[in-house]
């Protein structure tokens, strides 16, 4: 029996997996089906790390001219079966780029990187002006498009060079773009959003829409930005996102694909727990998609841990809950419990909804791959023009993971006093809690808001994710709960124990009202009179936790200040 392939990690190049004999599971039928779509221009979206960027380069290598002498790198696999195919590859001019990297802090220098990308392209190609079949003119200009492009050429950029290919090959011209989003989650995330949705809707338009130079072009990324923003003009786009039927195994592996590669690596007792970490993922009609890199890790490794969902690539999920509404933290309670919340949604996502509309939030993390949708209201039954309602679920263990790792990293800038108000907590240290609490407070408070301006419902956006930081501290300890019915009201946090030997804890806040109250000890004290004029104790006593295994605190917010009685 022969020895299974190398498993290489983070290898994006075709080639170099084919050549290099590394492990790989054949998705060359992806070739076959798209070009048979017949489809003018494709956006495909896709959680990160699904092999867009593999795919891309297989394209590439398949089409381009420039690898007509490789057909060695698709011999034995699939679409190497059909001669029609075998006679196609290396035929077609192809324009191929990235823009993975383009993470830039501002529009300035955003459009410079891809400024760089688009000079590239035509440095690539330069040999072309060699010939005689381009004016003196013309070859000025691809000179200054290649050394010196400017911010007022560069959104015809693609356009232009285009052109040149087709005269030059006498053929139309194939355009792959990966990862088209990236630079627009960046612009989101630093405020220059605006400003970048100008510039890409013209690269857009001239590149894809208004070109009689293009036969194909496909668009990869995590999202589908909203057609007004950046898609207004191009209305010969087909967009497959993972709830499309088209591609459904083209990117990512298929459980069959999965159980197969752990059998050949020697992990095949393990099949059940690799499906709890990593199955989940649902495309189309094809459910059960694993995530590539976390399988690859998985079998080059053999031990289970966040590789996908561990990756730096989290910080704008981390944002949108971090600084998300009240809403928004409760509903994200009920995901880490295991739980499953109801909201619409839509796939085209509108970056500047993102701090006022739930739902754009909730779409963002199910592109991302954080989230499935396991039931859909039925459209029958709804009335008027409300969407319908999607019941989602974290997607895997794995994600479960890393939400509670980036939960527990948000209070990292106070870990040592967190760790310590815990401990003082649980063992009813009033004063120690009290001391611990400001310090905590004083390191952490702001940063669980936008920072763009102060909000004023900032105690309430600390608070929850607070209990947040609770739920993922004593999840092995205590049942945390928090904003449920009891009694005659609702409290604010109940941390019931598992073990009825200790001591339940209930946990009222209330920020300090210069009317109501004069002093903290007086908020404080309201605080402790809503538990018992609401009854929050009531639930508990019915769960068999008498009177005196209840402790109650009221917690008093001033500012960064806080007084715990």
């Amino acid at each position: 029996m022969a020895e299974p392939k190398t498993v290489a990690i983070g290898i994006q190049s075709f080639d170099k997996i084919i050549e290099g004999n590394y492990f790989y599971i054949d998705k060359t039928d992806f070739i076959k089906e798209w070009w048979e779509s017949g489809d003018d221009v494709t956006l495909i979206t896709r959680p990160r790390r699904f092999g867009k960027t593999l795919n891309m380069s297989m394209l590439e290598q398949f089409f381009s001219i420039q690898y007509k002498d490789r057909e060695n790198l698709f011999e034995g696999l699939s679409i190497w079966k059909e001669e029609k195919y075998r006679k196609l590859q290396g035929t077609y001019p192809v324009i191929s780029l990235s823009f993975a990297n383009v993470k830039e802090p501002d529009y300035e220098l955003t459009c410079y990187r891809m400024r760089q990308l688009l000079m590239k392209q035509y440095e690539k190609y330069s040999f072309m002006m060699e010939t005689d079949i381009f004016s003196p003119e013309e070859q000025s200009y691809y000179r200054e498009m290649k050394s010196n492009m400017s911010q007022a050429d560069a959104p015809m950029a693609l356009y232009q060079l285009a052109d040149y290919m087709y005269r030059y090959y006498g053929k139309k011209v194939i355009i792959l773009l990966d990862e088209y989003d990236t630079p627009m989650q960046e612009a989101y995330v630093n405020g220059f959003w605006d400003e970048l949705v100008t510039f890409t809707r013209s690269l857009f338009n001239s590149t894809f829409k208004t070109n009689p130079y293009l036969a194909r072009a496909v668009m990869t990324g995590i999202t589908r930005v909203s057609k007004e923003s950046i898609f207004s003009d191009l209305n010969n786009l087909e967009v497959v996102t993972t709830t499309s039927d088209k591609y459904e195994t083209a990117f990512g592996f298929t459980e069959r694909e999965v159980f197969v590669a752990l059998d050949e690596y020697g992990h095949g007792d393990k099949k059940e727990d690799v499906k709890g970490w990593y199955d989940g993922f649902v495309f189309g009609r094809e459910k059960d998609i694993y995530n590539p890199w976390s399988i690859l890790n998985f079998i080059d490794k053999g031990k289970f841990a966040t590789y996908w969902a561990n990756t730096s690539s989290n910080s704008l999920a981390g944002k949108l809950i971090r600084e998300g509404s009240r809403g928004i933290k409760m509903q994200f309670e009920e995901l880490l419990k295991g739980k499953s919340i109801l909201c619409p949604l839509d796939e085209q996502i509108v970056y500047n909804q993102l701090n006022s509309n739930e739902g754009a939030i909730w779409s963002l993390l199910l592109a991302s791959g954080y989230l499935k949708v396991i039931a859909k209201e039925d459209e029958e039954k709804i009335s008027g023009r409300r969407r319908p309602k999607y019941e989602l679920v974290l997607t895997n263990y794995e994600v479960k993971r890393m939400f509670e790792y980036m939960v527990h990293d948000w209070f990292a800038a106070g870990e040592e006093n967190y760790n310590e108000f815990v401990k003082a907590l649980l063992d009813g240290d009033k004063k120690a809690m009290n001391v611990y609490m400001n310090r905590v407070s004083s390191d952490i408070f702001s940063y669980f808001d936008t920072g763009k301006k102060p909000s004023l419902d900032a105690p309430e956006r600390f608070y929850h994710g607070f209990v947040l930081g609770l739920i993922v501290e004593l999840t092995e300890d205590y049942t945390v709960t928090s904003n449920r019915e009891s009694g005659f009201g609702r409290y604010d946090v109940v941390i019931e124990p598992r073990n009825r030997e200790k001591d339940a804890i209930i946990l009222e806040f209330k920020v300090h009202d210069e009317e109501d109250e004069h002093t903290l000890e007086d908020t404080v004290q309201s605080a402790l009179a809503q538990i018992e004029e609401k009854q929050y104790a009531k639930d508990l006593n019915a769960r068999g936790i008498p009177e005196e295994h209840i402790r109650k605190y009221g917690f008093a917010f001033e500012g960064k200040k806080v007084l715990i009685g």
